[in-house]
């Protein structure tokens, strides 16, 4: 038995120790950094609130459609399958007049067959103030009908690099007719 083992176990080895070097060695992939490259400040937290348009009517959306599901779909109550490209202004208030702030870029799905849950994947992206060109990542699943949804930042730049933190949901309207919403983001973000 231990000579039919032996010549499937020599190729094994020589792979094994050719793949991982040997303890001791300095890899060039891999460099240690100062503790502090970037002359890091001390972390702080922000909070920061603004309105996320949702436009899917008129001339000019925000939001297209980019997979619709099957019309076969048994989870058409939910809208399970579909996924939409956005583009949507962050502004001050809830006003569609507001003062910009920036954009919403990237793209949800509705991803629950159960429920009418989505799965967003976006940037904010701030075009004002000191966070002009910062941006912010979110990634999460949000639950359109209840009142307050959560989801986590899970990331930045600009401004906002190593940020992490989490932002609070909550529909300010909705219109039925259109599809059209304005949602309230409370973002709480700890960044240097």
């Amino acid at each position: 038995m231990a000579g039919n083992f032996l010549p499937l176990l020599l190729p094994l080895l020589l792979v094994f120790s050719q793949t991982f070097p040997a303890a001791g060695e300095n890899p060039t992939f891999l460099k240690s950094v100062k503790l502090n490259p970037m002359k890091l400040r001390t972390e702080k937290l922000s909070h920061f609130r603004f309105y996320w348009h949702d436009i899917i009517s008129g001339p000019n959306p925000s939001v297209v459609n980019i997979i619709q599901p099957p019309a076969n779909n048994k989870t058409s109550a939910t809208g399970f399958g579909m996924v939409n490209m956005i583009d949507d202004p962050l502004t001050e208030k809830p006003e569609a007049g507001s003062r910009l702030l920036g954009r919403a870029q990237g793209f949800y799905g509705l991803a629950s067959q159960e429920e009418v849950g989505l799965l967003m994947a976006m940037n904010f992206v701030f075009s004002t103030g000191k966070y002009n060109g910062s941006t912010l990542t979110i990634l999460g699943r949000n639950p359109v009908f209840e009142k307050v949804r959560e989801m986590p930042v899970i990331g930045g730049s600009g401004l906002f690099r190593f940020a992490r933190g989490y932002v609070q949901a909550s529909t300010h309207s909705f219109d039925l007719k259109t599809g059209d919403a304005v949602v309230e983001y409370n973002v709480h973000v700890l960044h240097y």
